[in-house]
């Protein structure tokens, strides 16, 4: 039996908290699966009758010409060609059509075409994919309602719990980024984040602190920048940066998007880079390899990661039992290019 589109009821979120287990542990009992000790299912079928909880069947195989759709940010981004190809090779290979839909956001808020639930939801697709910094909390409880399953690729925020995600190893590369320009000899290295609360943002700006404190460099708290992800944005951090009684000689900057903006602050104060300044960033969008001077940066793999959460969507629409390992990560690789250089002068 479903639940109808126009029900409500509690989510599988819900039905966990009130048993005190996790989300997959519930979803374990709600599917019926024999790893669970037998309190632990009597405790958690009670939540579901005393909340009226309704479970879907379960599917072996998706249905014949399953659809599943790509909401992505933008289609003009540097993001949004990688994750399109790795999402569409992999939903070739399992036999299944790609709607993608490019989904104007309103702040942090998701999706913000009213219709948008709507036209999923007629035009039959049995999952979703989300390239978005993260989900309306509205839009999650629709998708959870209507037993539409669905995974995040690469989101800034933590997603709602229960929802798989496929990123990069964040922290690690953020610890590459820095430690390449440690052993290149600079000493004063910064670093400017994106969003401050984001934590994706937050794991590349760990790894810088990890990479720094292994090397027992300090980390004065000027170095140490947020701006908006935007080249403006980074141009007013970097000019920020240069503006201090000790400059830094290398700056991590956690998106290749915002680097142009960090080259043009440099070049304002008549600094070259990599001469004066070495920048590295994260990402390698296209860009990185035609910006003069080509970027130095840490490739997320997002091809890779769009099909990883394709095959993960795929499990949800073939079994609706939600994987034991909410977040995957893939790992990064430091591109080595022209923006980094030994310092002019190496700090003692």
């Amino acid at each position: 039996m479903a639940r109808s589109s126009g029900s409500t009821g509690p989510t599988l979120a819900v039905v966990a908290r009130e048993a005190g287990v996790s989300v997959p542990t519930a979803s374990k009992v709600v599917n019926g699966r024999e790893d669970v000790s037998p309190e632990t299912r009597r405790r958690v079928t009670e939540v579901l009758d005393r909340l009226g909880y309704i479970r879907r069947p379960r599917r072996e195989t998706p249905r014949p010409a399953a659809m599943v759709d790509l909401v992505v940010h933008s289609l003009d981004s540097g993001w949004s060609g990688a994750v399109l190809h790795g999402a569409a090779e992999a939903a070739h290979e399992a036999g299944l059509e790609v709607v993608v839909s490019a989904a104007a956001t309103r702040g942090r808020s998701g999706p913000s075409e009213h219709g948008w639930p709507d036209k999923l939801y007629a035009r039959g697709s049995s999952g979703v994919l989300f390239h978005l910094t993260e989900l309306a909390p509205a839009q999650h409880s629709w998708l959870d309602e209507h037993r539409i399953p669905f995974v995040m690729i690469d989101p800034a925020h933590d997603p709602p719990p229960g929802v798989p995600s496929v990123a990069a190893a964040n922290w690690q590369g953020g610890m590459a980024a820095t430690e390449h320009l440690i052993e290149l000899g600079h000493r004063r290295i910064a670093v400017i984040g994106g969003l401050g609360r984001a934590v994706r943002d937050g794991g590349r700006v760990a790894g810088y602190r990890s990479a720094m404190a292994a090397a027992a460099l300090p980390v004065p708290s000027a170095y140490v920048r947020y701006g908006d992800i935007t080249e403006a944005g980074a141009r007013h951090r970097m000019a920020e940066l240069l503006d201090l009684p000790e400059p830094p000689t290398a700056v991590f900057v956690c998106s290749d998007q915002m680097v142009p903006g960090v080259y043009q602050a440099a070049g304002e104060r008549r600094l070259r880079v990599p001469r004066d300044i070495s920048v590295v960033g994260f990402d390698d969008l296209p860009q990185a390899r035609w910006i003069t001077p080509a970027l130095t940066t840490v490739r997320q793999p997002l091809s890779e990661m769009a099909a990883a959460a394709l095959r993960t969507l795929l499990r949800l629409m073939m079994t609706g039992e939600i994987p034991e390992a909410i977040r995957t990560e893939l790992s990064t690789r430091l591109m080595v290019r022209s923006s980094t250089a030994p310092p002019l002068r190496v700090l003692l």
